[in-house]
């Protein structure tokens, strides 16, 4: 039996009622996807109605079948050409000052997707200069040091990659990545580019300790990482791993009060918090 959703899980409808919203009706004119709606995010309705979203490149189905994920799985199709500047387009239309791009994991690519984001960042650059970007990148696994060299080209302001869980429950939780590597990741691209913020993300209610949690944040620190994300994990669908525990908002403000003590320039841990929830507000920027 799945566990009960304590008081303080609320969550607010994923579909909208009446007309589509302004963010709707843009994505849809450029055709583009959204992780919120392929990934299930709870937050949908409360950031469409702040007329922000985060774009999902690459397509809608990933190489691999991570069991805690709502999005798609199987063989991709082939990059969309026109859509770096659809994406730039779209931030226009919107008015976006900050805008946050992830993409599904594309292992069938030479370099893993980061040539594609660069030409997103560069057509965002072109068309919206001013905008501050941010992306979450898959972990590149067998191609990284070809990707941090072609993210090179085109930097973005923020740099997020999700550690999403403790050590010992990747063979569950992420059984084709590793941990090491996911962190090796982000601590090498801020030794390459030491001016470009780096961010992560964690999940709780898997079955992880808050101690292997603290452990976790402090290997973040030691890889440089200045921003942190921890959120409830919810279970998308009957198919995905099952949530063991809810945790406390008194614990999040713990791990929130740890973050600080160690350093993190930010770090924003609650419930309902996902990696690219409220980043707008939440930037690390002085």
């Amino acid at each position: 039996m799945p566990l009960p959703k304590p008081q303080w899980i609320r969550t607010r409808a994923e579909t909208f009622a009446g007309q589509p919203s302004e963010v709707d009706k843009v994505l849809r004119r450029q055709n583009l996807i959204t992780v919120c709606e392929k990934a299930h995010c709870p937050n949908r309705v409360t950031c469409s109605g702040r007329g922000v979203a985060t774009f999902m490149i690459l397509g809608d189905r990933c190489t691999r079948d991570c069991r805690f994920c709502a999005v798609e799985h199987g063989k991709p199709v082939a990059p969309d050409e026109s859509e770096p500047k659809k994406v730039a387009e779209a931030a226009v239309l919107l008015g976006l000052d900050y805008v946050v791009m992830t993409s599904v994991t594309r292992d069938d690519l030479h370099d893993g997707g980061a040539g594609h984001f660069v030409k997103c960042i560069q057509q965002i650059r072109l068309h919206a200069p001013d905008t501050h970007i941010e992306i979450l990148v898959p972990d590149f696994r067998g191609v990284d040091n070809n990707a941090l060299d072609i993210l090179g080209e085109a930097l973005p302001d923020t740099l997020n990659h999700n550690l999403e869980t403790v050590p010992r429950l990747y063979s569950q939780v992420r059984s084709a990545a590793d941990y090491v590597h996911s962190l090796r990741l982000l601590k090498d691209f801020r030794k390459r580019y030491p001016d470009v913020r780096t961010k992560s993300g964690l999940m709780v209610g898997l079955g992880e300790t808050d101690e292997e949690i603290l452990q976790v944040m402090q290997d973040l620190r030691e890889a440089d990482v200045d921003m942190l994300t921890i959120g409830q994990y919810l279970q998308p669908s009957p198919g995905h791993l099952p949530v063991l525990r809810y945790v406390h908002p008194d614990t999040f403000a713990l791990f929130e009060r740890q973050a600080q003590r160690l350093g993190f320039v930010h770090a924003h841990c609650a419930p309902l918090v996902r990696s690219s929830y409220m980043a707008d507000h939440f930037t690390g920027r002085p």
